[in-house]
């Protein structure tokens, strides 16, 4: 039988919701000692006990299980095997590292980081490039992602701020644009105009201060009209939360704390065009029926998947997924997780996976049960999207959109139907990308792990490029979790 101890997790659960042992044992039917035991490890986490918590912070069960930490895992293998030692340091050693100290194990993630950014200074002082000015530029859009991905990409002042609003003046589906230009003359004085049709413009938006006029791009359609009209909203009427929410201790810069403000005035954006309640029981309806929803509420496909990315709303949880936009080339231009999934930072991403896939067949959702080298398996759909304006010759860009979620929750979504979810030999195998993953057999292999040694031989030629030594399987047991 196994036994749960997730101490610390309860511990953060409840300090989270300002509660005292005594008020949550009140809860949860229990004694304050039995409850200070638990937060100790020193009892394990009972079914009726468990039960009652999912109950009273409307969390999912799964948050007390060994996976919460496959997120902290990820980063400390990338980490460590960035950085060869000499030392390979087994999964089964991650994992006890990531649940029994936690703390520590996110300090050495960002050693690591810091490691990687002096690595591009020094590159560039190589190269005789401003290693200030690159420096700067890429490590505050880094911290900016590092500050949406640590909070799960829900930030729920905005997000409930917007949504008050949006009931509070009866704003309907797809009609966001007309109410937002009333709002910005009524509360704050704005004016907006749109750009004459033809004139050439790299802004979407612009505001200009003195004369109190919001001038948009021609070419938006509804759905972005909104959006831009809810970020200057966003701005006018929440700057000093803006402000508060951007002190965190990931921005260590004023140009990140500056790209953060406007990461969370988008978000707040897209909390008023899509409001939570209103959108997740349309999106459980539709069974997440992305094209569906994009429809129903007139924006575009990314804007749906981004959106579906933050339902983590306490209480009133939608499927938990990651979101990422990539390019041909396999740059990652944004991602976001609510999942324990991983995005790489270096050696780039899977082949394999099927956001690349996408662009082989423009416009058409892409499915994949997908599993990554530690077993867990994970359901991705993907399509491409264009952006552009402008008759023939005019600049476009393609990208393509992948939105996954765990394998248990693959059947809520409607593009699971077909599927024979429980077939382990549905799973296409991925990993990180190719310098962290350590399969061994995989034939679109582009780089060799890092930290192993490589088997070479005259003798002999294998299918699978870069053929290096299997590592021997840990004796290791966890400290979370324990059996009796």
């Amino acid at each position: 039988m196994r036994k749960v101890f997730a101490g610390p997790r309860l511990r953060r659960l409840r300090q989270e919701h300002s509660l005292k042992q005594v008020e949550l044992a009140r809860e949860l039917g229990i004694s304050a000692g039995y409850l200070n035991q638990m937060e100790h490890n020193q009892r394990p986490l009972s079914v009726p006990v468990l039960l009652r918590i999912t109950e009273v912070f409307g969390v999912d069960p799964t948050f007390f299980a060994a996976s919460d930490t496959s997120r902290l895992i990820a980063e400390l293998k990338e980490a460590l095997t960035d950085v060869p030692t000499g030392e390979q340091v087994s999964t089964d050693e991650l994992d006890e590292l990531a649940s029994a100290m936690p703390s520590v194990a996110r300090v050495l993630v960002d050693l690591h980081r810091r490691y990687r950014d002096v690595s591009g200074q020094a590159a560039a002082l190589a190269e005789g490039r401003d290693h200030s000015a690159v420096s700067v530029a890429t490590m505050a859009y880094e911290q900016v992602r590092d500050f949406f991905y640590e909070r799960q990409n829900y930030i729920e002042e905005l997000d409930e701020r917007a949504e008050e609003l949006v009931e509070r003046e009866g704003v309907e589906p797809g009609r966001a644009h007309t109410a937002l230009t009333r709002l910005l003359s009524e509360r704050h004085g704005v004016r907006v105009e749109t750009e004459t049709p033809g004139q050439e413009s790299t802004r979407n938006r612009a505001y200009d201060t003195n004369r109190r006029v919001l001038t948009l791009a021609a070419h938006l359609r509804p759905g972005q009209r909104a959006f831009q009209l809810a970020t200057q909203l966003a701005f006018l009427e929440h700057g000093d939360l803006l402000d508060e929410l951007a002190r965190g201790e990931e921005l260590s810069t004023g140009q990140a704390v500056r790209l953060a403000r406007i990461g969370l005035a988008n978000y707040y954006a897209g909390a008023f065009v899509l409001p939570y309640k209103t959108f997740l029981a349309t999106a459980e309806t539709e069974r997440y029926d992305i094209e569906l929803l994009a429809d129903r509420f007139g924006v575009g496909f990314e804007t749906v998947c981004h959106r579906l990315s933050t339902l983590q709303r306490p209480r009133t949880r939608g499927v938990p997924f990651s979101f990422v936009r990539v390019d041909r080339a396999g740059n990652m231009s944004k991602r976001q997780s609510a999942t324990g999934f991983h995005f790489s930072r270096s050696g780039g991403t899977c082949p394999l996976w099927n956001v690349y896939t996408a662009f082989s067949a423009p416009g058409i959702i892409q499915r994949q049960i997908a599993q990554m080298p530690d077993g867990r398996t994970y359901f991705w759909v993907a399509r491409t999207v264009h952006r552009g304006y402008g008759g023939y010759g005019a600049a476009r860009k393609t990208f393509a959109i992948g939105l996954g979620c765990e394998l248990r929750h693959a059947h809520r979504l409607v593009y699971s139907t077909g599927l024979d979810l429980n077939d382990p030999a549905a799973a296409t195998p991925i990993g990180l990308g190719c310098k962290v993953c350590e399969r061994p057999a995989c034939p679109q292999r582009a780089f060799p792990p890092a930290g192993r040694s490589l088997l070479v031989n005259e003798g002999s030629s294998t299918v699978a490029p870069y053929p290096f030594a299997e590592q021997a399987p840990s004796t290791s047991t966890s400290m979370h979790v324990r059996r009796t």
